[in-house]
This record gives C-alpha cells, sequence and structure tokens, in this order.
C-alpha cells in the first residue's frame, strides 16, 4: 500500500460517499478540477453546485465541463460560498474545498476563515447523514495560516455526537504542506 497525496485522498473520501444521483458542492470552484470530479461522480441524474467569486474560476470551470460534456449536471455560480443557502436547497453528499488562492492568478485574492466557516456551517445542515465534507486546506501564503487557525478551532468544537472530524497530513513535508480536514455527518444536528 501507498499512501495517497492530498488530492489523492480528498477525491478518495468523497468517491465513497457520493453516488448517482446525489447533489453535491465544489466550494471553490478554481481551475474546475473538483467540479469536474464531482460531476462524474454524480452522474446523469445529480447535480454539482460549484461557487467562486472571481470571474477567471467560473469561465475556467465552464470550460472544463463542457470539454467533458457535463456542463448539464453542473451549475457554475459566480458568489461566495457563504452564500450557499440562497442556491442549494435539497440534501447533499459531499462537499469539497480547496482553501487558499486561485493557482495562476491574483494570490491576493484568498479565501477567509470567516467566510469559509460560514459555508462549512450552512453545509453542515444541508449534509445527509453519512455524508462527507473535505476541505483541503492550503495555509503557506499570506493570510493562509489565519484562516487554518479559525477553521481548525472551529471543527475541533464540532460536537463528536453529530460529527466526526479527521486530519490527514505528512508531517516531514517542508514550506508549509497542504493537508486534510474531513468532516463526516453521522448524526443530525437538534434543531
Amino acid at each position: 500500500m501507498k499512501l495517497q497525496r492530498v488530492l489523492q485522498y480528498a477525491q478518495f473520501l468523497l468517491s465513497k460517499v457520493i453516488e448517482e444521483g446525489d447533489i453535491a458542492v465544489d466550494a471553490t470552484a478554481g481551475n474546475g478540477h473538483d467540479t469536474l470530479f464531482l460531476a462524474k461522480l454524480v452522474g446523469k441524474t445529480g447535480h454539482v453546485y460549484a461557487f467562486d467569486i472571481q470571474q477567471e474560476a467560473i469561465e475556467a470551470t465552464k470550460v472544463r465541463l463542457k470539454e467533458h460534456g457535463l456542463s448539464d449536471r453542473s451549475t457554475v455560480i459566480l458568489d461566495g460560498h457563504q452564500h450557499v443557502e440562497n442556491y442549494v436547497k435539497d440534501k447533499i453528499a459531499g462537499a469539497v474545498f480547496n482553501l487558499g488562492y486561485l493557482p495562476g492568478a491574483n494570490h491576493d485574492i484568498i479565501t477567509k476563515g470567516e467566510t469559509t466557516i460560514q459555508a462549512i456551517d450552512s453545509l453542515l445542515g444541508l449534509l445527509k447523514v453519512g455524508g462527507m465534507m473535505v476541505l483541503v486546506i492550503y495555509h503557506g501564503h499570506e493570510g493562509g495560516k489565519e484562516e487554518r487557525n479559525a477553521v481548525i478551532e472551529y471543527v475541533s468544537e464540532l460536537p463528536q455526537k453529530h460529527v466526526h472530524v479527521l486530519r490527514y497530513e505528512f508531517i516531514n513535508q517542508k514550506n508549509d504542506p497542504p493537508f486534510i480536514i474531513a468532516l463526516e455527518k453521522v448524526k443530525e444536528f437538534p434543531i
């Protein structure tokens, strides 16, 4: 057996909970790689909602989906992930975040702890029991450590009867390597 790299492991986890016909969310569409992956998982009868605040990311994601003939099962939204409840009304099987900045774009435009936590909180309400949310945390950039710390503090306080929280990382790599926080919903939250 070989240890999976962070992005491989994120996809592995999501592939275990998202099936044909499910609804999934890409909270940070970026260049569309995760949106495409999710669109394949949900199949012809499922749907993916992808969010990003940069028009460049929206266009890249739409092009990637069109190239693979999967535009019909995806809605790409120019808005922050903290507004997910304005668009997604049904239960979801999974969600993915790649926190940080859009590769190849302006590194001053980054995800932030406050809005990321708002999105996590909303998505936990939408996540069905047995569903999973995976956050790939890139924290080697300006503002990255503040977001990392805020997210870790938030998820560490989630009630273990309702959410299992996993941290997956390589601890001997240099230069602030990314790591995963995975949230598995095991029981509905009380209203």
